[in-house]
C-alpha cells in the first residue's frame, strides 16, 4: 500500500472510530450522569485505547515485540468494546426517533385548537389548575426515561464487552476442521476421495506466532489430506516475519504427498509479495501466482490454477485467470490434454468468482473472516461483493467455497464466526 494510501485509510479510520468514541462517551454521560472525574477518566481511557490501537499498529513496523503487542491486543479489544456499544446504542438512537415522530406529529396537530380556544371567563377558571394537572406526568416521566436511559445504555455496554471478551479470550482460540465433500466433473476415478487441507488468513504477525503456527500444523496432520493449499494473507503487515513463514511452510511437506501450495492475498502486498514468496519457496512450498500445476498427470489428474489477489490491480498487475490457464505444462507436446483436465482455482478473495464461475469447477478463497465478528447477524453479508463470506456457493455450474480463515486482523477476536482448516473431499 502506498503511503498516500495508507494516510488516507488512517485518517478515515480514525474520524469514523472517533465519532463511534464520541456517542459512547455521550450516552454514558447522559444515562449515568457521570460527574466531571468519571467524564475525563472515560476519555482518558477511550482516547488511550483509540490511540494505542492505530498508532501501536504503526509502530509495531518499527518496533515489534511482546510488550508493544500486548499494548496493541489490549486497546484493540477495548475499542471492539466500543465499536459494539457504539452501534447498538446508534441503533437505539434511531429506534427512539422513529418512536417520538408520531409523538410530535400528533402535538403539532394539536395545536390549531389550542390557539383558537376561545378566551372567556370559564377559559380563565381552569388556568390556575392547570400547572397542577401538567406537572404530573412530567415529575412521573423524567425517572422513566432516566431508567430506560440507563437499562439501554448498560444493555450495550454488557453485550459490547462480553462479546468482546469472549471473542479475544475464547472465540478466536476456537479452531476447527470443517469438511466438505465437493463434486468435481471430468475427475479421474483414480482421484476420487482425493483431499485438499485449506489454510488462509493466518495473518502472522502480532497476535499469531510459534504458539498459533503449531496448532495449525497440528490441525492440518489431523486433517490427513493429500495436499495443502495456503490461500493468502499468509502475513499481516511485517515483511521481517517472512522467515517465521518459511520456518513453519518448511514443516508441512511431510504432512501431504502432494506437497504445499501457496498463492498470495492482499496483506501480503502490505507485508511484501516478494519476501512472503520467498519465505514459501525457500521453505520447500510451490507459489502459483497466475499460474498452474497439474496433480496426478495428464490422463488422471486436474489442473491447480493460482491467481494473484484483486488488490494487485491497483498496482498494474492483479489476478489472470486466462494467464493461469496457458500456464499448464505441456504433456508429452501437446498442450490439449492439459487444457480439457478439471480446473481447481486458488483466489484469494472470493469477489472473483464472479469473473471464474463457469470457467472452473472448485474456487478456494478466504479473506472474509466469515465476518470475524458476528453478533444476531452478520453485516458482511449485506456488504462483500456478491454475499461471499464463508462456506459453499454454488453459481454457473461452479462451486466456491470460503474459508473463514485462521487468523484475525483488526481486534484480536472473533464472535460467531470460529477459526477454521477446511478439509476438501473431491468427488468424480
Amino acid at each position: 500500500m502506498s503511503a498516500a494510501r495508507f494516510v488516507v485509510f488512517l485518517v478515515l479510520m480514525l474520524l469514523v472510530l472517533g465519532g463511534i468514541n464520541a456517542q459512547v462517551f455521550r450516552w454514558a454521560r447522559n444515562a449515568f450522569a457521570l460527574g466531571p472525574g468519571a467524564r475525563r477518566g472515560l476519555k482518558l481511557v477511550l482516547g488511550l485505547s483509540l490511540g494505542g490501537m492505530v498508532l501501536g499498529r504503526v509502530a509495531g513496523r518499527f518496533w515489534p515485540g511482546d510488550v508493544l503487542g500486548a499494548v496493541i491486543a489490549v486497546t484493540s479489544t477495548i475499542q471492539l468494546m466500543v465499536i459494539i456499544s457504539g452501534i447498538l446504542l446508534l441503533v437505539a438512537d434511531g429506534v427512539r426517533l422513529l418512536w417520538q415522530i408520531p409523538r410530535r406529529w400528533r402535538t403539532v396537530a394539536k395545536l390549531p385548537a389550542d390557539v383558537a380556544a376561545p378566551a372567556d371567563d370559564s377559559a380563565s377558571v381552569d388556568v390556575p389548575t392547570a400547572p397542577a394537572v401538567a406537572a404530573a406526568p412530567v415529575v412521573a416521566e423524567l425517572p422513566r426515561r432516566a431508567f430506560l436511559a440507563q437499562v439501554t445504555a448498560g444493555s450495550a455496554f454488557l453485550i459490547g464487552s462480553s462479546s468482546s471478551l469472549y471473542g479475544a479470550l475464547r472465540g478466536r482460540y476456537d479452531y476447527s476442521v470443517e469438511e466438505v465433500v465437493v463434486k468435481i466433473p471430468g475427475l479421474p476415478r483414480a482421484l476420487d476421495g482425493f483431499s485438499i487441507a485449506q489454510l488462509s488468513d493466518v495473518h502472522i504477525g502480532v497476535y499469531t506466532g510459534d504458539r498459533e503456527l503449531a496448532i495449525a500444523e497440528e490441525l492440518l496432520r489431523q486433517a490427513k489430506s493429500d495436499l495443502i493449499v495456503l490461500t493468502g494473507d499468509l502475513l499481516d503487515n511485517d515483511p521481517r516475519l517472512a522467515p517465521q513463514l518459511g520456518r513453519f511452510v518448511r514443516r508441512l511437506p511431510g504432512l501431504a504427498r502432494e506437497g504445499v501450495v501457496a498463492i498470495s492475498g492482499n496483506h501480503d502486498y502490505f507485508a511484501g509479495v516478494q519476501e512472503m514468496a520467498a519465505a514459501v519457496t525457500g521453505g520447500g512450498g510451490r507459489m502459483l501466482r497466475n499460474s498452474a500445476h497439474v496433480i496426478g498427470g495428464a490422463g488422471a489428474g486436474f489442473a491447480l490454477l493460482g491467481v494473484d489477489d484483486v488488490w494487485a490491480r491497483r498496482e498494474g498487475a492483479g489476478p489472470d485467470l486466462e494467464r493461469a490457464v496457458q500456464a499448464l505444462p505441456r504433456l508429452k507436446g501437446r498442450v490439449a490434454p492439459a487444457l480439457d483436465l478439471p480446473r481447481i482455482l486458488l483466489c484469494h478473495n472470493p469477489s472473483f468468482f464472479a469473473e471464474s464461475a463457469g470457467q472452473v469447477a472448485l474456487q478456494l478463497s478466504g479473506h472474509t473472516h466469515g465476518g470475524q465478528v458476528n453478533l444476531g447477524i452478520r453485516p458482511a453479508d449485506y456488504v462483500l461483493p456478491g454475499g461471499w463470506v464463508a462456506g459453499r456457493y454454488d453459481q454457473g455450474g461452479s462451486v466456491l467455497y470460503v474459508n473463514r480463515g485462521f487468523g484475525t486482523v483488526g481486534p484480536p477476536a472473533r464472535v460467531f464466526a470460529p477459526p477454521e482448516v477446511t478439509r476438501i473431499v473431491l468427488t468424480a
